[in-house]
């Protein structure tokens, strides 16, 4: 059992907003030893039992398509001093691999996705809630980037769920969970004096 729960921080943003830069920030100025990153995604439902062609048609920017359950119930066992098996997902079949990597307890844990402040169970384990804000036209320009060179999608698919699903549940999910949020970085993940004020605070949280 610890005896300090751990400082537990949600950086949230629409579909590339900059909320990796964000993280990735944060945690550089960290040792590894006193910070955990959890992603949302990580966290995908396994979608094995659909044939392959079934399981690109789902939409996967739903609060539904996340196993948000379990992620709850890790939190909740780390900061109880646990560790726990984190699923590793495959974005490319949509499935999740038979590996997991193990996570053990951290003074911070930071967990990072689209959707984490429209589950109101998640967002009552916060203390620190971040919001990165960027246009919609840079956002696209970035997932379209994403998508094709790390999941191996086409130009067409990305269009297609982007105008089918990921604009849709940004504006009833994503952008309407920004009014959660104690701080707001607008104009992406890059804004260094919104990211020096984070970091000052987690800080003085830890202090």
């Amino acid at each position: 059992m610890s005896e300090k729960k751990p400082l537990i921080i949600g950086v949230a943003g629409g579909s590339g907003s900059g909320k990796t830069t964000v993280v990735d920030y944060i945690c550089e100025h960290f040792s590894k030893q006193n910070i955990l990153r959890l992603e949302h995604d990580s966290y995908y439902r396994d979608l094995k039992h659909m044939p392959l062609e079934e399981r690109v048609k789902q939409n996967f920017d739903h609060p539904a398509s996340l196993e948000t359950e379990l992620l709850i119930r890790h939190i909740e066992a780390l900061s109880e001093g646990y560790p726990v098996e984190v699923p590793v997902y495959d974005f490319a079949a949509h499935t999740r691999k038979d590996e997991t990597i193990t996570a053990t307890p951290t003074k911070v844990i930071l967990i990072d996705g689209i959707l984490i402040f429209s589950e109101p169970q998640l967002i009552n384990l916060m203390d620190i809630k971040i919001f990165v804000d960027t246009d919609d036209d840079i956002r696209l320009l970035r997932r379209l980037k994403r998508d094709i060179n790390k999941r191996g999608r086409t130009v067409e698919s990305v269009f297609e769920q982007y105008e089918q699903f990921v604009r849709p549940m940004h504006l009833k999910f994503v952008e309407p969970s920004k009014r959660y949020a104690d701080i707001i970085i607008p104009r992406g993940g890059k804004n260094q004096v919104a990211r020096e004020m984070v970091i000052s605070l987690i800080e003085r949280k830890l202090a």
